[in-house]
């Protein structure tokens, strides 16, 4: 859905609120990301010392910018403003983790709890309790503190923990739909859901694989 601010609406935003305001909005975002990143670092690297095993195969980061915060304010039928940017949309910043075995994302979702500075807000399961589509992954607000040098701010970050084989059949589900602007042929939405079903199967498979392989090390 397109928004029906033009640009020259956007810099009248951006300049009402101040320009400095925006730019702040995205520091404060960016700098969470930044701080999540590495705390995952150090975890994925304390668990691969202990278990001998790394958990996360790697992590995509992003942050809205602010003319795509403005787009979604509007969509949601809020007013534009910097307030509302900064309760109402919780996905300014957002990390995918992208993960082997299914059992991997339940780890790393522990491992975010234990962290002390760290405040699971809300969780999704949409591999226990997959979307009508089929899109299975595990989502995840937190919010952590950004200490600049007058004060701590409370930063909010969209996670979501997937395995290798949701985020392929996330991507192409998107691309499909983006390509189509929801004018897929009928029989698509059928055959996403069918081929959701085989990716779920092929990560359940390869966690079977895991687990002989571990009791198997363990009998040697």
């Amino acid at each position: 859905m397109e928004s029906n601010i033009s640009k020259e609406q956007l810099m009248n935003i951006a300049d009402h609120y101040g320009f400095k305001e925006w730019r702040e909005l995205i520091f404060m975002h960016e700098s969470a990301i930044e701080e999540v990143n590495t705390k995952l670092k150090i975890l994925n690297n304390e668990f691969k010392i202990i278990h001998d095993h790394n958990p996360i195969e790697h992590i995509k980061s992003r942050v809205k910018k602010p003319d795509s915060i403005i787009e979604k304010l509007e969509r949601k039928g809020y007013e534009v403003n910097l307030e509302n940017a900064k309760t109402k949309i919780n996905d300014i910043a957002g990390i995918r983790i992208i993960c082997s075995f299914t059992d991997d994302i339940y780890k790393i979702l522990e491992m975010i709890k234990a962290q002390d500075d760290i405040e699971v807000l809300k969780v999704k399961d949409y591999i226990k309790n997959p979307k009508e589509n089929g899109y299975r992954s595990l989502h995840l607000l937190i919010q952590l503190p950004i200490f600049l040098s007058s004060q701590a701010r409370m930063t909010k970050v969209e996670i979501q923990i997937r395995t290798i084989a949701m985020d392929f059949w996330a991507s192409l589900e998107h691309k499909i739909y983006y390509k189509y602007k929801n004018d897929a042929p009928d029989e698509i939405p059928q055959k996403l859901k069918e081929s959701a079903e085989m990716i779920k199967k092929l990560d359940q498979q390869m966690l079977n694989i895991k687990r002989d392989l571990e009791q198997y090390s363990k009998e040697q």
